[in-house]
């Protein structure tokens, strides 16, 4: 019997805990992975959300499935996991964030626990504005709410891992094959940490000045529809900071109980353990906050596997979160559900190129990421689409993306390009999420409408 305990962070980079990051203190995280593998090149399928948890559900890429934005949730019209668990018999619940339409729609789970999704089953509208982008006024909050303190989010992830730890310990847990997606809000923004976990970090060293946006069109564009960073002084950029790593100490600790509450059980042995988040957070860097980029602090994310038959130690190969839908199946003996990903208990293919797309709020164009393996090294290019210059990276010797190597490595970025057209023709994926999205515009009652929608930065804790 193989049960599946089902991990997720929100907003958590790949950098921010123990294991890769000396200065984060995560004890419960940096245990799961000793004993985990690891997957070191491991990738979002869009830095954003609502797109992102609609990829994992289905183990499909953003393109594939048609769930472009955050205003475009999943309603469960097109099979995932949950699902094929369902339909095999197995037991299969939610706890905490799904970021769904809305709890009425069947996607899978037979039981929603303290469940939240988008907004009035619509979510967030300024994304859909794209041509051309329009403005977004509530930037300022976020360097606003920081600091030591209290929040709906913290009281959330409290609540969620509370009934994580009452339904694993249940003694019908160990009568019965399930698996539990148990979902957390931390370290996602409002950056306001508990104090006993702020108290941990100094912000004074965290201090910084602004740094500067690169020269790229679309990036501006971006950065200036997400003008967070202006709000902002080197004072205010520590503590901000320290809070983020705070919520990441908060978050361990909820983990830390969640897995507690498993070995108490008698379950360790026969759960395979999942932990990752839906992306990162940019925390200032190249003058971005939250994510919508595809540097690595946005796009990429932390991936552990731990439990039975999972070998220790680390996976460079790239890898998508579309794998964990499959891997999910495959630990319970299930047929995966026509999923595009890849079982990571199942060996790395060292040539696999990965992909993560961008069709949201502040860019005009759709943004592709592509990352592979090739002669030792680890090759990144992103395309912007419309003609826009793309970017290429060599993350072996460049691991902060600071020398943009296109016009330089013509062969390589022919190469890139290869590999991302044999997975999706990003002209054609462009105008098709614009044509989707103006549709879905005009069914909302058109482009002026939406600009009277009040504006928000997150979804508030209590939306079911």
């Amino acid at each position: 019997m193989t049960n599946v305990l089902f991990i997720m962070a929100d907003e958590l980079s790949w950098w921010a805990f123990g294991h890769t990051n000396k200065n984060v203190h995560t004890p419960n995280l940096d245990r799961l992975a000793s004993r985990g593998r690891r997957f070191d090149a491991a990738y979002t399928p869009s830095p954003m959300c609502v797109p992102t948890r609609a990829a994992i559900a289905c183990g499909r890429y953003v393109h594939e499935i048609g769930y472009w934005s955050s205003a475009q949730p999943y309603d469960g019209r097109l099979p995932s996991w949950g699902h094929a668990l369902k339909a095999a018999g197995k037991r299969c619940v939610s706890i905490g964030k799904l970021h769904y339409r809305n709890g009425t729609d069947d996607t899978g789970f037979e039981q929603q626990i303290e469940p939240i999704h988008v907004p009035d089953g619509i979510g967030w509208v300024r994304g859909l504005l794209r041509r051309p982008v329009c403005s977004y006024d509530a930037t300022a909050e976020l360097a606003e709410m920081i600091g030591p303190g209290d929040s709906e989010y913290i009281q959330f992830d409290r609540r969620v891992a509370n009934e994580a730890v009452k339904w694993l310990k249940n003694p019908e847990r160990r009568s019965e094959e399930w698996c539990a997606f148990v979902s957390f809000l931390s370290p996602h923004y409002p950056l306001i940490a508990p104090p006993e976990y702020y108290d941990r970090y100094d912000p004074q060293q965290f201090e910084a000045d602004a740094r500067p946006v690169p020269d790229h069109p679309i990036l501006t564009e971006i950065a200036e529809f997400f003008d967070h960073d202006k709000f902002f002084t080197p004072e205010s950029r520590g503590i901000a900071t320290a809070s983020y790593f705070g919520l990441c100490s908060f978050l361990d600790a909820q983990v830390g109980r969640v897995l507690d509450a498993l070995e108490a059980s008698g379950l360790t042995e026969d759960t395979l353990v999942i932990f990752t988040s839906d992306h990162g957070e940019m925390l200032g860097e190249k003058g971005f906050w939250t994510k919508s980029c595809m540097y690595e602090s946005s796009a990429r994310v932390p991936l552990i596997i731990a439990g039975p038959g999972v070998v220790s130690g680390n996976e460079v190969s790239p890898v998508s979160l579309i794998d964990v839908a499959p891997t999910i199946c495959g630990a319970m003996g299930v047929r995966a559900p026509g999923v595009s990903g890849c079982d990571l208990l199942s060996p790395s293919d060292p040539d696999r190129t990965v992909i993560s797309e961008y069709h949201d709020g502040g860019s005009s164009v759709g943004v592709t990421l592509v990352r592979w393996n090739e002669g030792g090294e680890a090759w990144k290019l992103v395309y912007y689409a419309e003609g826009h210059p793309p970017q290429l990276f060599n993350l072996s010797t460049d691991p902060h993306e600071e020398n943009d190597l296109a016009s330089r490595q013509e062969s390589i970025l022919a190469g890139g390009m290869e590999r991302m057209h044999g997975l999706l023709d990003p002209e054609q994926v462009n105008e098709r999420a614009h044509d989707e999205q103006q549709r879905l515009v005009a069914q909302l009652g058109g482009r002026k409408k939406m600009l009277d929608v009040p504006q928000w930065n997150f979804t508030p804790a209590d939306s079911r």
